[in-house]
C-alpha cells in the first residue's frame, strides 16, 4: 500500500466530515505592516498559560508580528481538515508520532536551514532529534520531551517486607525483581495487584504503547527494521516474542497485573508499582494530598531487561507548508522553544525538557526525582518508529497487547496477526 493513502483518506474524511466547520485561512500582513500568524494548538490550560505569557513577550520584542492562536478540539481532524482545504494555520502544534505522515505529504517544511543557521540544534538530546527526524530532515521544534518510571507505593511495600526499589537509574530492578517485588504484594482477594506494567488500563490506546515497547527493546528485539520496511523477523523474533510472553504472563500466570483498572489505583492502596512520567507528580500532590512523595510513594528508574531503554517523545511545534511567512514563524518557533523559551515552558508547566541547557540550568532537575527523568531521558531512550504508517504500527501493537493481556491469545499467533497488519502497509 502506497504510504500516503493512510494521509490521504484520514484528510478525506475529516474533509467530508467537517466541510462546514470553520474556514480560517492564513493571515495576512495587515493595513499598518504587521504580520499575523495563525497558530493551532491542542486543548491543554496549562499550557496554553505558558504559551500565553511567551507570545505576549514574543510580540513586545517584535511588534511587527501578532501571534494568533487558536485552541482546537478534536485537533487531529481539525489540522488535518485545514490542509486538505488549504486553510491550514501557519504554525501547528504536532505530536511526534504523526510528524511523519505530515512531512511525507509535504503539509509541513523541514527546519535543518534554520538551525544551522541561527544554531540551537547541539543542545536538543540526540533522541529528539531522532524522533523528529524523517528522511534525514527534522521536521519540527520540540516543546518537551516526555519519560517513564516506576512509582511504587512505600506502605504496601513496607506491609509486604519487601525492599525498596533503587533510586539510582545505574541500578534499576530487572524484570524478575519487580515481579518477585508484585508477588509479594498481590492480594486478590483485597482487589491489590502488585504490577501494572502499562501506562493505565488494558487497552490499545497510544498511551499504553508508549509504556510498553520498551518491554520489546529492553529484550533486545525491534518493532520493525531500522528502515522501517517491514516487522517480518523483527516483531516475532525469539527476543520480541519473550518480551511479548513475559507481559501475557503477568495477566495471566502470574496474575500480578489487574485486567480492569480502577480509578486512582495507586493512591487508593491497590496498586503497588506502576508506570508513568513528571506529569504525575503535580496530579498526586493537588488531588491526593495526605499522599505523600517520600513517606506514602516514591520513584525509581524505570525497569530493565536484558538492555535499559525508555521511551521518549512528545508534542512540539511546525510551520506549515501553506504559509507565507517562514521566516517570521521561525522567529516564533525559535522564541517559544530556544534556550530561554525552554526555560520558561520548564517554568510554567515543569515538562520535561528537550534541551540539555535547559536541563543544567535547574537544580531541581538534577536531583530526586527528576533526575531519574533527566538521566533517563539522555542515556536510555528510545523514540517511536518515525514513519508514515506509524499509526498502524501503534494500533496494531496496542491490539495485541489487548489479545494477551485481556484474551491470553497464543503469543505466536496473535504476534503473527500483528506482524501481518503492520507489513500491509509497509510493504
Amino acid at each position: 500500500m502506497k504510504k500516503t493513502i493512510i494521509f490521504m483518506l484520514l484528510m478525506l474524511l475529516a474533509f467530508s466530515v467537517s466541510c462546514s466547520s470553520d474556514s480560517s485561512t492564513n493571515n495576512d500582513s495587515t493595513d499598518n505592516g504587521v504580520v499575523e500568524l495563525s497558530f493551532w494548538r491542542h486543548e491543554h490550560p496549562e499550557e496554553e498559560a505558558a504559551l500565553k505569557k511567551l507570545i505576549k513577550s514574543f510580540e513586545d520584542e517584535h511588534p511587527d508580528i501578532k501571534i494568533n492562536m487558536e485552541i482546537k478540539a478534536d485537533y487531529e481532524t481539525a489540522i488535518r481538515t485545514a490542509l486538505s482545504g488549504g486553510t491550514a494555520p501557519d504554525i501547528m502544534q504536532i505530536d511526534g508520532p504523526t510528524l511523519a505522515s505530515y512531512a511525507a505529504n509535504d503539509a509541513i517544511i523541514p527546519l535543518d536551514e534554520f538551525y544551522e543557521r541561527d544554531g540551537g540544534k547541539e543542545d536538543i538530546l540526540d533522541p529528539i532529534v531522532e524522533s523528529l527526524t524523517y528522511e534525514g530532515k527534522m521536521y519540527a521544534a520540540p516543546l518537551n520531551d516526555a519519560s517513564i518510571a516506576m512509582f511504587y507505593n512505600k506502605k504496601l511495600f513496607e506491609e509486604n517486607n519487601v525492599t525498596m526499589p533503587p533510586k539510582e537509574v545505574s541500578e534499576a530492578w530487572d524484570w524478575n525483581e519487580v515481579l518477585e517485588a508484585a508477588k509479594k504484594i498481590t492480594d486478590k482477594d483485597n482487589d491489590v495487584y502488585g504490577w501494572q506494567p502499562s501506562m493505565g488500563g488494558v487497552d490499545s490506546g497510544e498511551g499504553q504503547v508508549f509504556s510498553l515497547m520498551p518491554l520489546i527493546w529492553q529484550s533486545g528485539g525491534s518493532i520493525v527494521s531500522d528502515d522501517v520496511s517491514t516487522a517480518s523477523g523483527y516483531l516475532d523474533s525469539e527476543e520480541s516474542i519473550k518480551a511479548l510472553d513475559f507481559l501475557r504472563s503477568l495477566y495471566h500466570e502470574e496474575g500480578v497485573a489487574p485486567v480492569e483498572q480502577q480509578e486512582d489505583a495507586f493512591p487508593n492502596g491497590k496498586i503497588g508499582i506502576m508506570t508513568v512520567g513528571p506529569w504525575e507528580i503535580p496530579y498526586l500532590e493537588n488531588e491526593f494530598p495526605d499522599f505523600v512523595l517520600g513517606e506514602d510513594w516514591g520513584i525509581a528508574p524505570l525497569w530493565r531487561g536484558k538492555e535499559q531503554v525508555t521511551p521518549n517523545g512528545s508534542w512540539n511545534m511546525a510551520i506549515t507548508s501553506q504559509t507565507d511567512y517562514e521566516e517570521e514563524a521561525w522567529l516564533f518557533l525559535d522564541w517559544v522553544t530556544g534556550e530561554e523559551g525552554a526555560k520558561v515552558w520548564y517554568e510554567e508547566t515543569k515538562n520535561l525538557p528537550a534541551r540539555e541547557s535547559t536541563m543544567e540550568f535547574y537544580d531541581e532537575l538534577g536531583e530526586y526525582p527528576m533526575n531519574i527523568f533527566v538521566e533517563q531521558a539522555k542515556n536510555h531512550a528510545h523514540p517511536r518508529p518515525v514513519t508514515p504508517e506509524y499509526v498502524t504500527i501503534s494500533q496494531s501493537f496496542g491490539d495485541l497487547f489487548v489479545d494477551l493481556a485481556i484474551k491470553n491469545t497464543d503469543v505466536e499467533s496473535a504476534v503473527n496477526k500483528a506482524v501481518q497488519d503492520i507489513n500491509s502497509v509497509l510493504e
